[in-house]
């Protein structure tokens, strides 16, 4: 007996059946089967349902005599299936990797539940992945299992079949089958839930949930809507015979269907034009034969109650154009206050440019208002403890004020403080670039610290890789570089570099990066705090999983199964995930072993807290090399990188460590220690004598002691400092990495 039947429905999705499929068969977890329930369709999903059984025996073909549609399907799917649980999973969509291992652990960690809820990701053809906006519903604090009446919140996630596992032997027993119809998940969804006497939550994606640009059941225009009435029917008809469900939910499935009919009926793809009126009176006609007198309505579900309530087509109609007009002029509005407030703050900004420009003022930014840190942040600090006279102002949206420590004020982008602290600071520094109206005075110094060492071509260096130049504007990058007095480096590779793609009369301070600093102070009592806090095992091996973007991919991917590496590694192994910024979701679950540290403010605390770096072309090995602890390069795409984004060297011929070229090649890395081997001791060694010879731990001190106090010869003093300096040891004071 499997531990999961997987059952899918088919019809007409032979451009998706593939992806689905080999998305259930790939998963490490696999104690399953495949019921592949064909549907009578008339393209070729039954011919590929039948390839992938007769090379998979985990797959089985159920073939219908005629087309009965998804519920009736999956009827006959849970008629053929054996496993502890069963799972739906509509053909057009998929599994995410792992999801089914993540599954089993969770349902062993909670005892078995009736029901498994967990997440989904609407996945778009254009490629954006868009979670759950109820995942905090899903939290797995607290009791688990739970009734439903424990946490009922759990009614506010979307009511389909897809994103539960469900114990068999439970729907067996509650003898629970699917109606005819649209929206058949419904009269499902809902007993099932009320009936379970264990529910259990998992906080992860499992499920891509696929958008189609056409042909979605629900996207099309069909009095098949109209079936919504009937499965409300079938829902009441069950509380009816189970008064003591019905004294509970009635009222909050009362709201459930209100609402269900409202957004039905304003989706202005699903009933045809002349249908309409007839589908309000009808919701009329159900909001009065279920209504449950005194039943609490929220505020911001008034109105479309009252669209059911009242059931008038005219009505919605004279009430929706006046919506239109009420937006419409909001909009304009919206949009006239926002051209006079931005006149008015450049008429500010105007005015602010013609007083002093204060000697005692410094304004930081980083990642263009992302929050305190990087260079930027390290200096900020080093000014407060060297030049404590001059007062230093921190730019960030209003979400990462929290970051900013006390000692400096927080900036608003757009504010009028913002524009008075850009005109009259003499100070300016940033990574990136400040905003393009800003007019640089005399008097005014500008530091562009930058955020890394270069391996990937940069600046002028792109015209020649327009995939990576996607929208640069050179002129005005030019400019930008035409405002900096100083840019920071951290080696002679990049100072070359620097000074040839972003070509002008500023000076470049080869003293090291401010931001490693923290590598040189951290003792092990900060690094043990550190694991602590991200909940590190004692003992444990935590690898820094960072990999970079890629310019030649619409989205952004993780190209390593991790759960399958940390299976393959042991329990003895833990993974912190980073995201790069412009990955605009994290990439794993942050469950287990494998914790998402993409939204962590800090990455040089996550290096500290790791026993080795796993990267692929990001520049944070440059940095990570400081601490003298293994790296290994996953380079599985490195003609494709090079060919879309450009180098500056070979990688795999000049690495810090071990070079993977393939997922199974990284994990045989990490089984055999080669990893923490002599070899990749040699690479490292001469990779940190070539990318980091002045980092000591003084990197920021030197330059505020040269930029703001003018100490020449204290600056100077770098290039004396030998490779040999200080390095933090382990968090546990063992000598080395761990195994």
């Amino acid at each position: 007996m499997p531990r999961f039947s997987v059952i899918v429905p088919v019809y007409k999705v032979q451009a998706y059946l593939h992806a689905c499929l080999e998305s259930v068969l790939e998963q490490s977890c696999s104690d399953l089967e495949v019921i592949a329930v064909d549907d009578c369709s008339p393209d070729a999903s039954g011919a590929i349902a039948d390839e992938f059984a007769a090379r998979d025996k985990r797959v089985r073909t159920v073939r219908l005599p005629e087309n009965v549609g998804l519920g009736r399907a999956r009827n006959a799917g849970l008629e053929h299936a054996t496993g502890d649980y069963v799972l739906f999973l509509d053909s057009d969509d998929t599994l995410t990797p792992g999801a089914l291992q993540a599954i089993t652990d969770r349902i062993e960690e909670t005892g078995g539940p009736d029901v498994l809820v967990y997440d989904y990701a609407r996945t778009y053809w254009t490629g954006e992945a868009v979670r759950n906006q109820y995942a905090d519903r899903l939290t797995q604090d607290g009791p688990a299992p739970f009734a439903l009446a424990d946490r009922p919140e759990i009614l506010q996630l979307l009511m389909v079949v897809w994103n539960k596992a469900y114990r068999r032997a439970f729907i067996e027993e509650q003898g629970f089958t699917f109606p005819p119809g649209y929206y058949e998940d419904t009269p499902w969804t809902y007993p099932v839930l009320m009936s379970a006497r264990t529910i259990a939550t998992l906080d992860r994606v499992c499920v891509h949930y696929r958008q189609r640009r056409r042909g979605n059941i629900l996207g099309t225009t069909s009095r098949a809507h109209f079936d919504v009435f009937d499965q409300y029917d079938r829902v009441f008809a069950f509380l009816d015979a189970h008064p003591d469900l019905a004294s509970v939910w009635r009222p909050l499935l009362f709201r459930r269907m209100v609402e269900h009919f409202a957004t039905v009926f304003t989706n202005p793809d699903r009933l045809a034009r002349g249908t309409r009126p007839d589908f309000l009176r009808r919701a009329r006609a159900y909001y009065r034969r279920y209504r449950v007198p005194g039943a609490p309505v929220a505020a911001r579900d008034r109105l479309r109650h009252g669209l059911v309530r009242l059931g008038s087509h005219r009505t919605y109609r004279s009430l929706a154009a006046a919506m239109r007009l009420v937006r419409r002029v909001r909009g304009f509005t919206d949009r006239l206050r926002r051209t006079a407030r931005a006149a008015v703050l450049q008429a500010h900004y105007r005015v602010q440019l013609r007083l002093p420009v204060r000697a005692d003022r410094a304004v930081f930014s980083s990642y263009w208002g992302r929050g305190y840190g990087c260079n930027p942040g390290a200096l900020e600090a080093a000014f407060r403890a060297h030049a404590p006279h001059v007062a230093t102002a921190w730019i960030a949206g209003p979400e990462h004020h929290h970051t900013l420590p006390s000692g400096t004020r927080a900036l608003s982008p757009g504010t009028a403080a913002y524009w008075t602290a850009l005109a009259r600071s003499k100070y300016l520094v940033n990574n990136v670039n400040f905003d393009r109206r800003l007019v640089k005075r005399p008097g005014q110094v500008v530091i562009q610290t930058q955020h890394g060492t270069p391996l990937k071509k940069m600046g002028l260096d792109l015209q020649d890789h327009p995939a990576a130049a996607r929208g640069q504007d050179f002129d005005q990058l030019l400019r930008s570089v035409d405002t900096w007095d100083y840019v920071l480096s951290a080696n002679r590779h990049s100072t070359l570099v620097w000074e040839r793609v972003y070509p002008s009369a500023y000076t470049t301070l080869e003293y090291g990066y401010p931001r490693n600093d923290a590598f040189h102070r951290a003792s092990s009592r900060d690094m043990a705090r550190i694991r602590e806090s991200l909940g590190i095992p004692e003992g444990a091996t935590a690898i820094l999983y960072a990999p970079t973007h890629r310019d030649y991919r619409r989205t952004q991917r993780c190209a390593l199964d991790l759960e399958r590496v940390l299976r393959r590694l042991g329990t003895d192994f833990v993974v912190l995930a980073r995201a790069h910024p412009l990955h605009q979701a994290p990439f794993a679950q942050g469950t287990g072993r494998v914790v998402d540290v993409s939204g962590h403010p800090s990455v040089e605390s996550l290096c500290l807290a790791a026993d080795a770096l796993v990267t692929d072309y990001s520049s944070l090995m440059f940095d990570y090399a400081n601490l003298d602890r293994p790296i290994v390069i996953h380079a599985d795409d490195w003609e494709a990188y090079e060919a879309s984004r450009g180098t500056y060297f070979d990688l795999r011929t000049s690495p810090p460590g071990a070079v993977a070229r393939s997922e199974d090649e990284l994990i045989d890395i990490f089984a055999t220690g080669h990893w923490r081997g002599s070899r990749s001791a040699q690479l490292r060694a001469a990779f940190r004598e070539r990318f980091c010879p002045y980092d000591d731990g003084r990197a920021a001190e030197r330059v505020v002691r040269h930029v703001v106090l003018g100490e020449d010869e204290e600056a100077r003093s770098v290039r004396e400092v030998p490779l040999a300096g200080p390095r933090p040891e382990p968090a546990d004071e063992r000598v080395g990495p761990r195994a």
